[in-house]
């Protein structure tokens, strides 16, 4: 029988290893972790995504205490929050994405939405995605901005996949890796977008977005 815990720390590595090969992290930045059961699997403090040891993934219990590898990543706080606001969060990415951040950099289109619903797929795979002010990495007070994000959103019927950190970069959660890394990829891609095209593109049409929530269920 496969173990869940050891499942999980391959799954990490490939992400972290795919990612760094694709451009969407460079150095020490961004973190990954994984939901096991009552058990939270997370990349260590300053690790390099692309050159992960499955050994020395941090693994931390149901209270936070640290019970194997090395140092948590200092986003600790902030995934475990995430995982107790939204329970379908089972695996989080945190990366700088270039285009993500150089878009907090240039201008948002607007705090609670970052990007404007310019494609389908980014409506249909994305959906709206708040801006989180900047806070020093690793700050605490983070959780709380984004928690309440995700209640906010919830509350509204259109819960969300994602938040942006201003000058910091994407998170992005699903209930595993596939689709966590199908909301980065549609993400960036879109920022990338509607950099390369000055921010011109208008949105799409109001009855284009019905359409797309009543055909595909889409979150807008």
């Amino acid at each position: 029988m496969t173990d869940p815990v050891e499942e999980a720390r391959r799954e990490i590595v490939r992400v972290g290893t795919s990612l760094f090969a694709r451009g969407y992290v460079h150095a020490s930045a961004g973190n990954i972790s994984a939901r096991v059961g009552d058990f939270h699997l997370i990349t260590p403090t300053d690790a390099a995504l692309g050159f992960l040891d499955p050994g020395r993934l941090a693994l931390v219990d149901a209270e936070g205490e640290q019970l194997a590898g090395d140092r948590a990543s200092k986003t600790l706080t902030l995934h475990r929050r995430i995982n107790a606001a939204d329970p379908t969060a089972r695996f989080i990415v945190h990366t700088h994405s270039t285009h993500l951040v150089g878009l907090t950099l240039a201008g948002v289109w607007r705090p609670d939405d970052v990007l404007p619903p310019i494609t389908p797929y980014y409506v249909m795979k994305v959906g709206h995605v708040p801006l989180v002010p900047y806070h020093r990495p690793g700050d605490p007070r983070v959780a709380d901005l984004v928690t309440a994000r995700i209640a906010e959103r919830a509350a509204r019927g259109a819960p969300i996949r994602a938040v942006l950190l201003d000058r910091l970069g994407p998170v992005v959660w699903g209930p595993d890796a596939a689709s966590a890394l199908a909301v980065l990829e549609e993400l960036e891609e879109t920022a990338r977008l509607w950099l390369l095209t000055e921010r011109r593109p208008a949105s799409l049409p109001q009855s284009e977005l019905d359409e797309l929530r009543a055909v595909f269920g889409a979150r807008w």
